[in-house]
């Protein structure tokens, strides 16, 4: 593991966010994540059945912000050369905890996705399932990325979607049916009385900054649960809202050749 740079004001508060909040959010959402391992959003839609990372046999492929590194663990296990990343050294031990029961072995690093210790040109794939995208600034994450990726690398990420954002009222627990945030401007989210930060952006803005650092837009999939889905993020009433409106979503870009 290793951590060299000195993260920004938000990174480092969420770092101490979830160093704190580790052993609950694993107790109480980890026997979720461990069901399929390889598996997209609160609702653990299989990517057996969205196809988002393809084939990952023999690729290089990074996850920011891995967590207990369910899904690295189960990309591992489907060939992929996996490193997961992750901000807090709590979470680094439940992964490293998860890959002795699992007998799979995967280089952790401590960094904020703000700052990755790896030389450019050195990945195939990049991805988080509501990971450091969301808890680290995308005016930064996205140029890094960028630098990480070879040529027609693959960034996919999940996230709750600007539609949400601008439905959920600070310090509420779910979206609700009128719009209560301001559009436009949208950057680092507003969480109330929070401890940590989250940052979004309008899709204009995400389109552009894609753009200025070289990718292409290949699919943005918004994510609906189904009418049985379950989920220990989020209530009926949540996911009621989900399957009117796309609460979260999946962007897909690709570096260009």
């Amino acid at each position: 593991m290793a951590d060299e740079h000195e993260p920004s004001e938000p990174v480092a508060r969420n770092r101490a966010f979830w160093d704190g909040y580790s052993d609950t959010y694993q107790a109480d959402h980890g026997p979720q994540l461990a069901v399929h391992g390889a598996a997209w959003g609160v609702w653990q839609i299989p990517e057996d059945d969205l196809r988002i990372l393809g084939d990952v046999a023999g690729l290089d492929v990074l996850e920011l912000g891995c967590g207990a590194a369910q899904w690295s663990i189960a990309l591992a296990k489907r060939g992929a050369r996996a490193i997961g990343l992750d901000l807090s050294l709590r979470q680094l031990e439940h992964a490293a905890r998860l890959m002795d029961e699992a007998d799979v072995d995967i280089p952790l690093i401590h960094a904020s996705a703000e700052a990755v210790p790896l030389p450019d040109a050195s990945l195939d794939i990049i991805f988080c399932d509501h990971g450091a995208m969301v808890f680290a600034d995308p005016h930064v994450t996205v140029p890094e990325s960028a630098r990480l990726l070879r040529d027609g690398g693959l960034l996919a990420f999940s996230m709750h979607t600007p539609i949400a954002e601008a439905c959920w009222p600070a310090g509420s627990d779910g979206p609700v049916e009128r719009l209560s945030n301001v559009y436009f401007g949208m950057h680092q989210v507003d969480l109330g009385d929070s401890d940590h930060a989250e940052f979004q952006l309008p899709y204009g803005e995400w389109i552009r900054l894609f753009g200025r650092n070289g990718f292409v837009v290949e699919d943005l999939v918004e994510l609906q649960p189904s009418a049985a889905a379950t989920s220990t993020y989020y209530d009926e009433p949540t996911r009621e809202w989900a399957r009117g409106w796309p609460l979260e979503h999946i962007w897909k870009v690709r570096r260009r050749w």
